[in-house]
């Protein structure tokens, strides 16, 4: 996206000329970092980051403040400054058009190219004499979510395309069209965290456009606060935390409450789209906006436990409790991080996913405590959980940063590791 492209540059000048001031050279900033020169050098040149954390890290060594890196509120704006700011906003919500003219991101693997050609705008599909039943597609689809939830990305991303086209051409079809627009929104919905997983954002803007779109048109508040939560996770990627923690608190204020009489879809769509909130108001540096989610969601999960692979949404007490883990690490409480962490690591949790997902977070509060061989256990547990997820753009880049902080070798298995996920050591 074009503004989201453009964002990135102007961090990059930002940092080049906070850099320039002090007179460092970028093998200097990246020292005092603890990350390859090369990071500074992307970062310089306009390429970004995903990890919000790293900008606050630049901030704190180049003295920057923390506004001008998007990390806080400006200074109260002139009037002209709010107009220009409502414009970003307008730009901001046409980004998923926007995404189709613009480079893709480093491209995923050639089903992934697959599945970006099915997200681009086409005519309807016409229906097929031999109709496929909504209760096969319903199944094809919870197939789908499995191959999510146990990180067996390769094949989710051969699975997508041809189901968006069936599901696109069932959708033509009068008969059971609200159930299929919904089974529809819900492949969107995967399809852009699949993307987001690959590092594919721009892509992703796609999906969920699409998403959101069946969402509004199939009516079911389920559905709703699943493609609001997937947006919700586009926009925190994209640097737009502020605007993800309004559109989750705006659309939990229309569905929570009465959760004694909800049924356990429902309450799993929302507490997930909640938890989606505390990740991006942890990005922030929000720590009561990132309470406030927390406290709902595990309000929500005393009356709902799906937190089984084959379920429709992984929602318990034990994912609030995963949350609350990443949220501390994004706000730098590696200390609260790896206490919350304790006794879920001895507790049984059956979604892969999930599992790598609390090994990777404490991997990055070890990192940041500097224990970086007991940070190298946790990478190799996850690894164990789930390759293919320790194989995603941002662990890659955490093992990298790992691996160049230990300028002694002092973890030779660390510099092993990386060579075996291809990053440089």
């Amino acid at each position: 996206m074009a503004d989201a492209q453009d964002q990135a540059r102007r961090l990059g000048r930002v940092i080049r000329d906070a850099r320039l001031r002090q007179k460092h050279s970028q093998a200097q900033v990246a020292a005092a970092l603890g990350y390859h020169q090369a990071k500074v050098s992307r970062l310089e040149n306009g390429r970004g980051t995903e990890d919000i954390r790293v900008l606050r890290d630049v901030a704190r060594v180049l003295d920057i403040p923390l506004h001008e890196l998007g990390l806080a509120a400006s200074p109260a704006p002139h009037t002209a400054d709010r107009k220009k700011e409502d414009m970003h906003r307008r730009t901001f919500l046409a980004a998923s058009v926007a995404s189709l003219a613009a480079p893709p991101t480093p491209s995923p693997a050639a089903a992934h190219q697959d599945l970006v050609h099915a997200l681009l705008p086409a005519t309807p599909l016409e229906p097929t004499a031999d109709k496929v039943s909504a209760r096969e597609l319903g199944e094809r689809v919870a197939a789908a979510r499995r191959l999510f939830s146990t990180c067996d990305y390769a094949e989710l991303g051969r699975a997508l395309s041809p189901l968006i086209a069936d599901l696109r051409r069932a959708a033509a079809d009068s008969s059971h069209t609200s159930t299929v627009v919904g089974l529809l929104a819900t492949v969107y919905q995967t399809s852009a965290s699949l993307l987001l997983k690959l590092g594919d954002v721009g892509h992703a803007w796609m999906a969920v456009g699409r998403a959101m779109a069946e969402a509004e048109r199939c009516g079911d508040p389920v559905v709703l606060a699943s493609s609001v939560r997937v947006h919700a996770h586009v926009l925190a990627r994209d640097k737009h935390t502020s605007q993800a923690v309004t559109l989750v608190r705006h659309t939990a204020d229309q569905l929570t409450g009465a959760y004694d009489r909800r049924s356990p879809h429902y309450l799993a769509a929302l507490g997930l789209m909640l938890l989606r909130g505390v990740t991006a108001a942890s990005n922030a540096g929000d720590r009561a906006a990132t309470q406030d989610f927390l406290r709902e969601a595990a309000e929500v999960a005393r009356y709902v436990t799906l937190d089984r692979p084959e379920a429709w949404a992984n929602f318990s007490p034990t994912n609030v409790e995963l949350h609350a883990v990443s949220a501390a690490v994004a706000l730098g409480d590696a200390g609260v991080a790896l206490e919350t962490a304790r006794p879920l690591m001895r507790r049984s949790i059956p979604v892969p996913e999930r599992r790598a997902a609390l090994w990777v977070e404490a991997a990055r509060a070890y990192s940041q405590q500097g224990r970086l061989a007991d940070g190298y256990r946790a990478l190799r547990v996850a690894d164990s959980c789930a390759a293919q997820d320790i194989r995603r753009p941002a662990v890659r880049e955490l093992v990298a940063d790992m691996a160049a902080r230990d300028r002694r070798r002092a973890v030779p298995e660390l510099h092993h590791f990386c060579r075996q996920l291809g990053v440089p050591a």
